[in-house]
């Protein structure tokens, strides 16, 4: 087993940390398990709290224009309160749930780009070190996938997807920033829209569906956007392609009605430095003319389970290089906390 050694604050020789996940996809509202390894340093070190953090990568607009940062949001203490011996092993299992906000970053089992991470934090001797970064992947609700699916039968592709710092005011969004999920028209829609962005705000009781379509405009008129809104059961039994046909046919048959009370929340749209830190450095795709190359390997991702579509390549990116992209996220922030 290899740990990572924590050079900050408790010094060369301190106790290391890996933190393990349970294999596969968690679910948004469900269980995230594993295991946090910690071993003993050149001496003993009374471990007096071991936390986990869930933290994201979002995009977010401030008066300098748009940058990357990192918002923690979730965090879980899940074990402490005993001495560490000097080259001692020990294992805490740990049991969370995750938020039921907590964006998805695979469908059919490839990534979106989306970067998320458990970061494990040791505090000995009231000295804190956020040691170990481990990439989390999470996968989509029933109801989500159904949702997705039912775009993919009627004809629209994955263009990519991402985290928006900002509130979507008239729903119950209860994390800082919210997932997007752009997909693109069939030959029968392009005429009206170029682009619908999807919102899943998931809750106990089921999933709030925000549209938002960048509806073009014509010879006499501009184009605008238009939104709706929609509260479907988690265990909901519905034609999901008739019921989408639906939310579509409403949502571009009208401009922004519920805008004045449903719009973005410009106010908490420019971020708090307290809970997002500007991220501007090497990594290509920062700027908005890169951004849709970190979309998934999948371009079929939104269709491949329902219209039986080949998954290929979206954007100029495969999967394997969505992971790196990720990695690279992750190494930088510890490169800059270190």
């Amino acid at each position: 087993m290899v740990f990572r050694r924590l050079l900050g604050s408790l010094g060369v020789g301190g106790p290391s940390v890996d933190t393990v996940l349970t294999p596969g996809p968690a679910l948004p509202g469900s269980e995230l398990t594993g295991q946090v390894h910690v071993e003993g340093g050149g001496a003993d070190f009374d471990i007096e709290h071991i936390s986990l953090e869930l933290v994201a990568r979002v995009e977010a607009e401030h008066a300098e224009g748009e940058g990357e940062g990192t918002v923690t949001f979730a965090r879980y203490t899940v074990g402490g309160g005993f001495r560490l011996a000097a080259g001692e092993r020990r294992s805490v299992p740990f049991s969370v749930t995750l938020p039921w906000e907590t964006p998805v970053t695979e469908l059919y089992g490839q990534p979106l780009g989306i970067a998320l991470g458990v970061r494990t934090e040791l505090a000995v001797a009231g000295a804190r070190d956020k040691g170990d970064l481990d990439p989390l992947a999470v996968g989509p609700l029933h109801v989500q996938e159904a949702i997705l699916e039912a775009f993919g039968r009627l004809g629209f592709g994955f263009r990519s997807a991402d985290l928006e710092y900002g509130r979507i005011g008239g729903t119950g969004q209860r994390l800082p920033f919210h997932q997007e999920i752009e997909i693109t028209p069939p030959p029968g829609h392009a005429h009206q829209v170029s682009e619908i962005e999807i919102t899943f705000l998931a809750n106990p009781g089921g999933v709030e569906v925000v549209l938002e379509a960048d509806r073009r405009g014509g010879l006499l008129s501009p184009g605008h956007d238009a939104l709706a809104r929609f509260t479907v059961g988690h265990h909901d039994a519905r034609d999901w392609e008739a019921e989408v046909d639906g939310w579509i046919r409403q949502l571009l048959g009208r401009r922004a009605a519920y805008a004045p009370h449903g719009g973005y929340d410009h106010a908490a749209s420019h971020p708090d430095p307290g809970h997002l830190s500007d991220h501007h450095g090497h990594h290509g795709h920062h700027d908005d003319g890169d951004h849709h190359r970190s979309g998934p390997g999948a371009g079929a991702a939104v269709a491949a389970g329902a219209a039986g579509l080949a998954v290929g390549v979206a954007g100029g990116m495969v999967a394997a290089e969505v992971v790196d992209e990720i990695g690279d996220f992750f190494e930088g922030d510890e490169e800059e906390e270190a």
